[in-house]
């Protein structure tokens, strides 16, 4: 081939390759935990069950940011009453609305990763009742894209199962602490929303956040009164200095 056809060829595969070819991170067991780093661009995600008093307050927040997120929720969540009109502003205002599994089963033991806690059948049967709770809100969810276990915790071969149902599993970056704002002050492993702010801004100084998934609990329990999501909005302004934006999951 002369010089002239392969440099014809490589910009025919150039101009017809996929477009930011997937550069999404996953962890040891198959979950994506970043997406792709060639933006900054920030995905804040915010997973609940059955406490859910701080959603208002961020979405809030995310419109005067004009911000977007996504938000996971259980079957539990989305069947209580009290909540039906925040869950129906989440849809109004175009975050991504996804499933958190529909009775928050742990699926993994802690101990054992490997061992799962509950049986395919029963992972796929929870799954989809999560899905029948989402479809009355009128969510398609043969267009959802991204599911988030319950406590953030599964094994490999829970991770095949929800992808053969269609979905990828997601997590948060692993490195990024805010998860923990979960946490209570009697607990050893307590973490301010000082600290938590901070760890955030160390790890963005050293690693960056290009991708990054970030995620806040919109409810905690009522002992921790130091709510991290209370702080959102310097979060985002703060980020937003340094030159991120904040999206939705595709």
């Amino acid at each position: 081939m002369s010089s002239f056809l392969f440099l014809l060829c490589m910009v025919s595969f150039l101009n017809f390759a996929p477009e930011n070819a997937d550069l999404s991170e996953t962890d040891s067991q198959g979950a994506i935990v970043r997406l792709p780093t060639d933006r900054k661009v920030i995905h804040l995600i915010f997973s609940a069950d059955i406490v859910f008093e701080g959603a208002e307050s961020i979405l809030e927040t995310l419109d005067a940011n004009n911000a977007k997120a996504s938000f996971f929720l259980t079957g539990n969540c989305l069947r209580e009453k009290k909540f039906e009109p925040i869950v129906r502003k989440i849809i109004q205002q175009e975050h991504y609305l996804g499933g958190h599994s529909d009775n928050h089963l742990l699926y993994a033991s802690w101990d054992d990763r490997q061992q799962s806690l509950v049986s395919a059948d029963s992972l796929i049967a929870d799954f989809r009742k999560n899905m029948a709770e989402l479809r009355k809100f009128g969510v398609d969810v043969a267009r959802l894209t991204y599911f988030l276990p319950p406590y953030e915790y599964y094994n490999k071969e829970q991770v095949r199962l929800i992808e053969a149902e269609g979905q990828n599993v997601i997590n948060y970056t692993p490195g990024l602490r805010t998860a923990a704002d979960y946490t209570t002050p009697d607990m050893p492993n307590y973490l301010s929303s000082d600290q938590l702010i901070e760890q955030l801004f160390a790890f963005e100084a050293e690693h960056g956040l290009n991708g990054s998934i970030i995620l806040i609990h919109p409810g905690t329990h009522e002992s921790r009164t130091d709510k991290l999501y209370t702080h959102l909005d310097e979060i985002i302004r703060r980020l937003k200095q340094q030159g991120y934006s904040f999206e939705r999951l595709p």
